[in-house]
């Protein structure tokens, strides 16, 4: 298993000298499969536009694409996403069910005037929704789960396996305020996708005397990341979703920051273009 980052800001998109190092794209992650005409992504942030253009040179016909949820930096990437407007594509859409509106509705609202000039209903591409959590997707030999995760409206996080490793995807992720000290995986959230991973992508957005007054906003400090990884027995963690008025200085304290705290988690800051093997 291979994953490549493309994009790992939170909030919003921040280009500019000072987040070179780390990028400034919102959260896209593709996960390799040996199979070259189908790609599997993980969000739909601006990192997926420079994406969409290499699986073209790719000549990939299949997209399956798999959203932990629907705020805009985990989604506006998909307007720009150049498969998405080839007639001879599908792209299979995975996302948080919601009572109220159906996946491809919510989707739809990004996609419509005023906020675009096109509307949904002229893409191109054959397009299929699916909500979550659902059945785990499969793949050759690897197994994509889902299941709900604390963060402002309906959120999900992914656990992908092989019969050797595991990887956990929770970009957006506030599980302290639901606990995370003396407690077994199974009562903290998201504990399940997590459990014995050997990596885990997560939410580190913040230092912990800015954490104070965000509590609340669906996000982690970098003490909760690296405390959750020790609870749910991780064996590395990337820190994810950057703070946009974060540097990639700042963001280099905050690495160090997690270190301090535990190294034997093997703290490293995500990176636009850093590929994980495993």
């Amino acid at each position: 298993m291979q994953l490549k980052i493309w994009g790992c800001r939170g909030s919003v998109p921040t280009p500019g000298p000072g987040t070179v190092t780390y990028g400034g794209n919102t959260s896209c992650v593709e996960v390799v499969l040996d199979d070259p005409e189908t790609a599997l992504v993980l969000d739909a942030g601006t990192g997926i536009r420079a994406l969409g253009a290499e699986l073209v040179a790719r000549g990939t016909r299949r997209i399956v694409l798999f959203l932990t949820h629907l705020h805009l930096d985990h989604l506006e990437g998909l307007r720009f996403f150049a498969p998405l407007w080839d007639p001879g594509v599908t792209v299979e859409i995975h996302g948080p069910r919601s009572p109220v509106v159906s996946l491809r509705d919510r989707i739809l609202r990004a996609f419509s005037p005023p906020l675009f000039p096109l509307d949904f209903r002229e893409v191109p591409a054959r397009l299929v929704f699916h909500d979550l959590p659902g059945e785990p997707w499969r793949s050759g030999g690897l197994t994509l789960s889902s299941d709900l995760v604390l963060h402002p409206g309906p959120t999900v996080g992914f656990r992908l396996e092989t019969s050797a490793r595991a990887v956990a995807y929770l970009p957006d992720h506030e599980p302290a305020l639901a606990g995370i000290d003396e407690r077994t995986p199974d009562w903290i959230s998201a504990g399940a996708l997590a459990h014995g991973a050997d990596v885990v992508l997560h939410d580190a957005q913040y230092f912990e005397e800015e954490y104070e007054a965000r509590m609340g906003w669906g996000h982690s400090s970098v003490a909760h990341a690296v405390r959750y990884c020790e609870a749910v027995g991780a064996r590395r963690l990337v820190l994810f979703h950057h703070e946009p008025t974060h540097s990639d200085r700042d963001l280099e304290r905050l690495e160090d920051r997690a270190r301090e705290l535990n190294d034997s988690v093997d703290p490293t800051l995500a990176r636009e273009g850093m590929t994980i093997a495993l």
